[in-house]
């Protein structure tokens, strides 16, 4: 657009010399005729008939003014082709340039956002609609397309309003779709001289794939401080607990009063409970001796959901969907998915109209390697917003008798196969945790040509 508009002032400059150029000619012109008029007037009287007849003969001043202009307007047409041709090469420019913006615009990796000084988003390219999962960003209120309270838009006011410039800040994106994203930002105002601000551009980038990645790098480094430091601290407490538990079948055995009877009890019980819990936790912080096999998803999930039907039979319990194979430790693997299962029927037990658990699996192929989904979903009561956050962590439980060691052991089973989970509520109620597990490409191969064939 900028090329076009210097064309555009290029030609009209041309234009306008010309103009100039054929009004001084004409001008000149005139003076010239008028000069030669009156020399060939004052050498007719001078010279009489003598020099009539030995100069050449001159035509009528108005035929010679005539042919003059002629002269003139032929130059003219001439110069108005030219100042044609130069604007067709102009314009040609100014096209060829505009394409070569939008081509620019349209395969740039980064999103990019064109926000006017009303608002409206007047400029955006596929990327971007990609990185925000938003189709037909054009021509819509930026506050009304990236959401009134999300952090972008946010950045974008701010940046309207007062021309500060954002660079490399990070924020949280949630899409229709519902999925959080993690959004590499750079604001700038556009600025009309130097005051007015006439817009803003926005540079977007998703850093999501990273962020889950330095995730997984935090977890794995904690979960290797964790147990070095956890170890030592849960022996100490299983001899501990294996010195009082002593004790209290010593007092048992004595046969001494029924109260000192009671108390035994209740210490070698609750001793039971601490050991149960230590040797959970101790499950979490060892570092795991994962076997290097192939493990074949479809019979793992086939025995999780018969299991889990057996003991709990009022919930049903299904599977369906494509499981290919995966490199680990396939005891490993079923504990996990065996756990997430027996939660999901666990808190849709008692649902209305009867509890539902639907284990469905999915594999995403990719250029050079795949990952295979495996989605396990109830029609429980949910997550709470509170607990949300905190359900991996060790030791948080909404359950009245857990230990809050389940859900963390199944993140370190997954995060150690090279994979994770992550839970979220249903937009139709209930609640499903995503289990995404690195597909080997030979496996998905196996699994294409079994679909084949199929």
């Amino acid at each position: 657009m900028l090329a076009a508009f210097q064309s555009g002032n290029n030609t009209q400059h041309l234009w306008t010399l010309a103009a100039e150029l054929g009004i001084a000619f004409l001008a000149i012109t005139a003076v010239v005729v008028l000069l030669m008029r009156r020399f060939f007037q004052s050498t007719r009287d001078e010279h009489g008939e003598e020099f009539s007849t030995s100069a050449p003969r001159t035509e009528n001043p108005s035929a010679f003014m005539a042919a003059s202009m002629q002269g003139v307007i032929q130059k003219l047409r001439e110069q108005e082709k030219e100042l044609e041709r130069l604007h067709r090469i102009e314009k040609e420019r100014a096209e060829q340039t505009e394409r070569l913006s939008e081509e620019v615009t349209r395969n740039m990796p980064a999103g990019l956002l064109v926000v006017n000084a009303t608002g409206i988003i007047s400029t955006s390219n596929p990327a971007a609609e990609q990185v925000l999962g938003i189709r037909g960003l054009g021509f819509r209120r930026y506050s009304e397309a990236l959401g009134p309270s999300s952090d972008l838009t946010r950045l974008v006011g701010e940046c309207l309003a007062t021309g500060k410039i954002f660079r490399r800040e990070e924020v949280e994106h949630v899409p229709p779709a519902g999925d959080t994203r993690h959004l590499g930002v750079t604001i700038s105002p556009i600025r009309r001289g130097t005051e007015n601000i006439s817009g803003a551009i926005c540079l977007l980038t998703d850093l999501t794939e990273l962020a889950a990645l330095q995730q997984r790098i935090r977890l794995k480094e904690n979960l290797a401080a964790l147990g070095e430091l956890s170890a030592g601290i849960a022996h100490e407490f299983k001899n501990a607990l294996a010195t009082i538990s002593g004790y209290a079948q010593l007092i048992q055995s004595e046969g001494t009063e029924s109260e000192a009877s009671d108390y035994a009890t209740r210490i070698l019980e609750q001793a039971r409970n601490i050991t149960h819990v230590v040797t959970e936790f101790l499950k979490y912080a060892r570092p795991l001796e994962i076997s290097d096999e192939t493990v074949g998803l479809e019979a793992v999930v086939k025995r999780v959901v018969t299991e889990v039907g057996e003991a709990i039979p009022q919930v049903k319990i299904r599977c369906e969907g494509t499981f290919g194979d995966v490199g680990g430790d396939e005891g490993f693997l079923r504990q996990a998915l065996l756990n997430l299962a027996r939660n999901a029927a666990e808190a849709c037990a008692e649902a209305a109209g009867g509890g539902r658990v639907l284990v469905r699996g999915e594999v995403q192929r990719g250029d050079e390697a795949g990952v295979q989904r495996i989605t396990i979903s109830d029609n429980g009561p949910g997550i709470g917003a509170d607990a949300m956050p905190k359900l991996f962590r060790p030791f948080f439980t909404t359950k009245a008798n857990g230990t809050g060691l389940g859900l963390a052991v199944v993140q370190k089973i997954i995060v150690q196969h090279g994979g994770q989970v992550e839970a979220r509520n249903e937009s139709g109620g209930g609640a499903a945790f995503i289990v995404t597990l690195p597909l080997p490409r030979r496996a998905l191969e196996a699994v294409e040509l079994k679909k084949d064939r199929a």
